[in-house]
């Protein structure tokens, strides 16, 4: 079994399992546990021990607001979920980000064990303690730094994802190639079917070691949001039609010709971001009158300094650097001439 080693709040791996349910088992214990995880996914986990409660979640990213998170709440109050008890949440990144939040609410805190199920979840998501839901004003703005117990990757989740799905998945792979693994690239230029495992392991490699050496983003840990700045906005801005990675994958063609200008990154670099997303049928354009919109959503940025908007961009492959108080005047043009379309 493969696995990689976290060290954050407390310690705890990532684990490659061919057994789910052998392997939820040996974590839980004796103890109680509730399986959380989205409706349609409910009829695939009839294999878990009966004695284990299952709370049933909108599908996607609509579970991800204070609705759902208040009512889940209530339900394991009302079911008498104890203190002791350990969360499981089976979903793709939303539902981690969910589970989480509500392990580190509930009862001021307890276990929770996150088994993504997405190739995002696997890559980005489910690692490094990071849960959250989103508010009406835009993404991830009220959450907590909460590690699992365990992450634990069946890779065979990802033969019943639609290519869509999985694809999305491939913006974070690619992502933690450009500022981190150049390895990464590599595969994804050469097979990646045959390379799937590899790019995982080695995607979730790079933010493990990234969330060890900074648990709670004070600075390294910035890196992983390379694209993330107008990815997230877009994101609120088409109410979440897109998935998260296609998102991003626009994100990360802005940051790239965005370091291009601000960094001096070499234009083979940049070009081959479009060129490596579009081989995974990823989007690099977006609705050009949606500037104005997407300028404000930018605000709310949890990255944004007292100077202004703080971007995270790249001198070289497995170089980064920040990018702060870059003025409107270029971000526009830079999206009009690139993204807008």
């Amino acid at each position: 079994m493969k696995t990689i080693d976290i060290s954050a709040e407390h310690s705890y791996q990532i684990l490659f399992v061919n057994q789910l349910e052998n392997s939820l088992k040996d974590f839980v214990g004796d103890k109680e546990a509730c399986v959380l995880t989205p409706e349609s996914f409910v009829s695939r986990i009839g294999y878990l021990p009966k004695e284990w409660r299952v709370i049933a979640l909108p599908d996607g990213e609509s579970q991800k607001n204070g609705e759902v998170y208040l009512s889940v709440l209530n339900q394991l109050a009302q079911t008498g979920i104890s203190r002791s008890a350990v969360l499981i949440g089976i979903g793709g990144g939303a539902t981690t980000d969910l589970v989480g939040f509500l392990a580190a609410t509930y009862m001021r805190g307890i276990s929770w064990i996150a088994v993504p199920t997405s190739l995002a979840g696997m890559v980005d998501a489910a690692i490094g303690g990071k849960t959250g839901i989103n508010l009406p004003s835009g993404k991830n703005l009220a959450g907590s730094f909460h590690s699992p117990l365990a992450v634990l990757i069946n890779e065979e989740f990802l033969s019943t994802l639609p290519d869509r799905d999985v694809n999305a998945g491939m913006a974070e792979v690619i992502k933690c190639g450009f500022i981190s693994d150049p390895k990464i690239l590599e595969l994804c230029e050469s097979n990646p079917l045959t390379n799937r495992s590899e790019l995982i392991w080695r995607a979730a490699n790079v933010k493990a070691e990234v969330v060890s050496k900074d648990f709670k983003e004070s600075s390294l840990r910035e890196i992983l949001n390379y694209g993330h700045t107008l990815g997230h906005a877009i994101e609120k801005h088409c109410g979440y039609q897109l998935r998260h990675g296609e998102a991003i994958s626009i994100g990360l063609v802005f940051a790239a010709h965005l370091s291009k200008e601000k960094l001096g990154l070499d234009s083979a670099i940049v070009e081959q971001h479009s060129k490596l997303l579009q081989r995974f049928n990823l989007p690099i354009r977006y609705r050009k009158d949606a500037w104005d919109e997407l300028y404000r959503l930018m605000q709310l940025d949890k990255k944004k300094t007292n100077v202004g908007l703080r971007f995270i961009g790249l001198k070289g492959v497995g170089s980064v650097s920040r990018i702060d108080a870059v003025e409107e005047d270029l971000l526009k043009n830079i999206y009009l001439k690139v993204i807008g379309e």
